[in-house]
């Protein structure tokens, strides 16, 4: 996967998020009254401009040169001189709930976007992996809960779980406090069971591992030929020559019989060489193939870019079809949004309390990874993934952080309790701090993304 494809698809949901945010303020602003004077999506010199015809204000409408935010430019004494016979429309005259609800309409906006895009994935549906269990790994939490092979998930915490993904969120969601946590599965037999998974004082984003790994979970995998059904782009199969339909016959001069074995040969061997014999259409073929190294927990794993042929029956077995109605999908949506600003929210409380790792923030550079490859799985996945993001983007701007719209508010909630505006020196050493706190964590969603690029 190209990093021009990653960065094309970071733009459209940066562009995307930006623009619904800040229509928000523009739509308000101008319902209310108050007269725009630009609309800029993203920020610094303007490489497109224009106005529309017929609009008395003739706001100017803009796409700039970096496109990481955007801003609604409103008229405003504080910013220039307003002509007297418009004065009753510049933002800073208006009443302190009138320019309430018009900075609180961008984050709203993100969270009316989120609750769409929820209903849109829902409605066209998707394909997920169905929340069955591997053998738990030796001495693991989920072991010592008795977990078992092929267990399927169907709550946490009394949270429904319908997929591979929801079963990673929920275990997020009622796993941050540690303490235990009961799961009720599906036995391989058919029978119902609670399992009691005892995390004691463990915090499940204590650090970046994969919380699934983290507790000894696996995905089941089942038993099939080592055939290969596909190879990624770039991948080192792919590099090696390897196709979709070798049969692998022997690593390393050794004969392997299913695909797990494969896994577990190139997971033990990082950035080391290896001698793939393969059958392709009857004839035994050898390729060298240089695993790459990525980080899993406190270890190095070897990995490829290949994946197992999986036949449509054992597909049918492991996958899930989940797909609502229109009407059935609106509270869902909604629902689906609550629940995700709750659990950022949460989240974002465990990084200030220090029981979450500073590890988890993510900057562009991941952010833009991810746009790629869920770009790539499909239609519906970056949906959700524009969804999450918007979710994100309206819980972090209603932080009350200076510079951000949260922080804007707790002005005017400072305004309302003392009758009369903050003064300009207390604003501008806010500003000088919520400048200091975004540098911060920007520096901080850098580092996080430049180390995961070593890894």
């Amino acid at each position: 996967m190209s990093i021009l494809h990653n960065i094309f698809f970071f733009i459209v949901a940066i562009g995307v998020l930006v623009t619904f945010h800040e229509f928000g303020h523009y739509w308000v602003a101008r319902k209310l009254g108050v007269k725009v004077l630009r609309f800029s999506v993203g920020f610094g010199k303007p490489l497109l401009t224009w106005r529309r015809k017929n609009d008395s204000d003739h706001v100017e409408y803009a796409i700039a040169a970096i496109p990481l935010g955007g801003y609604v430019k409103m008229l405003d004494e504080r910013e220039g001189n307003v002509p007297d016979e418009e004065l009753h429309r510049a933002f800073n005259r208006q009443p302190v709930l009138t320019r309430s609800l018009i900075v609180f309409a961008g984050p709203a906006f993100n969270f009316i976007l989120a609750v769409f895009l929820y209903w849109l994935v829902f409605v066209v549906g998707t394909t997920a992996q169905r929340p069955l269990l591997g053998e738990p790994q030796a001495e693991s939490v989920a072991a010592q809960a008795g977990f078992s092979d092929k267990d399927e998930i169907l709550q946490v915490g009394g949270s429904e779980v319908v997929s591979w993904n929801t079963f990673r969120i929920a275990l997020i969601d009622h796993g941050l406090d540690g303490g235990q946590l009961d799961i009720k599965v599906r036995d391989a037999d058919g029978f119902e069971n609670v399992r009691s998974l005892q995390l004691g004082e463990t915090r499940v984003l204590e650090d970046d591992t994969d919380i699934v790994s983290k507790l000894g979970f696996s995905m089941w995998q089942p038993r099939l030929p080592a055939e290969i059904g596909g190879v990624m782009e770039d991948g080192a199969a792919s590099k090696a020559g390897l196709a979709r339909g070798d049969l692998i016959r022997t690593i390393n001069a050794t004969d392997v019989y299913e695909w797990r074995e494969i896994v577990e040969q190139v997971r033990a061997s990082p950035n080391k060489y290896m001698k793939f014999t393969v059958d392709r259409d009857g004839q035994l073929l050898d390729f060298d193939v240089f695993p790459a190294s990525k980080k899993s927990g406190d270890e190095e794993v070897g990995y490829i870019g290949a994946y197992q042929n999986i036949p449509d029956e054992v597909r049918d077995e492991i996958m899930v079809e989940l797909e609502y109605g229109l009407i059935e999908s609106i509270p869902k949506a909604a629902v689906k949004t609550w629940d995700m600003s709750l659990l950022t929210l949460r989240v974002l409380w465990k990084m200030v309390t220090g029981e979450a790792s500073l590890d988890n923030i993510s900057g562009p550079i991941t952010i833009a990874q991810y746009a790629g490859v869920t770009a790539t799985i499909g239609f519906t996945t970056f949906v959700g993934f524009l969804a999450i993001i918007s979710v994100s983007l309206g819980v972090l701007n209603l932080l009350p952080i200076p510079m951000l719209d949260g922080g804007h508010l707790f002005y005017y909630l400072i305004e309302i309790i003392k009758g009369g505006p903050v003064s300009e020196t207390f604003e501008v050493r806010g500003q000088q701090i919520g400048v200091m706190i975004l540098a911060l964590l920007m520096m901080i969603a850098l580092f996080n993304d430049f180390q995961r690029l070593l890894q």
